[in-house]
């Protein structure tokens, strides 16, 4: 409908696609996905076409309904917003979250799930979920947060050699300057990360989408409500992990003794 409407304005005018591209700074195959409703425009977007196409705040005002269409209440997975974050917080129980996995982890962890894979399908699965941690390198460099249970790291997954490799690959992943690795001892016996895993995404506006098993029946979502829930169980969670030092030391002492 967004589409529609900007199309409308811009005949009305006499503009060829690429000329309001020219004018707003975007290309011509950007203006065409966002009339035909194939790419979600910015709010930005729609200020710089309202100014052009002289709408007198027409186009701005449709805003608030991209932001519910880029964001929505229910969204269908947090990995496809992932893209869009600029801030990470993931707790984790059983395994490890899948930004920090390797590939033979990965394939591991895949192999129990019921029913089975078929082998070409489980390998696609294993390459879309590598294929996300592009998101670790993006620049500007988005913020991470993990927080992970002992007893994942102590699980040997795949075997010696595979959880081997893994501890080294979080060695190497925590060492970079925009993430931070955490270990929830077991020792900690109650802590609110207990009733389910944790996972808070922050996109550039303020706003954030979030999800846990045992809050709004594990369905992601960006309610308010339910959103504090999470940052105050993450905020506690991570309060009471290992450092990020402890943490590493603790997981280089794990990989001496594989």
């Amino acid at each position: 409908m967004i589409g529609r409407q900007i199309k409308v304005w811009r005949e009305a005018k006499g503009l060829r696609a690429g000329e309001l591209g020219r004018l707003i700074g975007y290309g011509e195959d950007i203006v065409r996905k966002v009339e035909r409703g194939a790419r979600i425009p910015r709010p930005e977007f729609l200020d710089k076409v309202d100014e052009a196409l002289g709408a007198n705040g027409l186009i701005s005002a449709m805003k608030p309904d991209v932001l519910k269409a880029r964001y929505p209440k229910k969204p269908q997975s947090l990995s496809k917003l992932e893209g869009q974050a600029v801030e990470f917080s993931m707790y984790t129980i059983f395994c490890l979250h899948g930004l920090l996995q390797t590939e033979d982890y990965a394939r591991a962890i895949m192999r129990t799930f019921r029913p089975l894979y078929q082998p070409k399908e489980l390998e696609r699965y294993v390459a879309i979920r590598i294929g996300r941690q592009r998101v670790l390198r993006r620049l500007p460099a988005p913020e991470f947060s993990f927080v992970m249970e002992e007893w994942a790291l102590r699980r040997p997954v795949g075997g010696r050699e595979v959880m081997a490799r893994q501890l080294e690959h979080l060695l190497e992943v925590g060492d970079m300057p925009n993430v931070e690795i955490q270990v929830m001892p077991t020792a900690h016996a109650q802590h609110p990360g207990l009733s389910g895993s944790v996972s808070l995404l922050k996109f550039p506006d303020g706003s954030a989408a979030g999800r846990s098993e045992d809050l709004n029946g594990g369905r992601p979502t960006t309610e308010l409500k339910v959103l504090r829930s999470l940052e105050l169980r993450y905020g506690i969670i991570r309060g009471q992990a290992f450092t990020p030092a402890a943490s590493r030391d603790f997981i280089q002492d794990l990989l001496e003794a594989t």
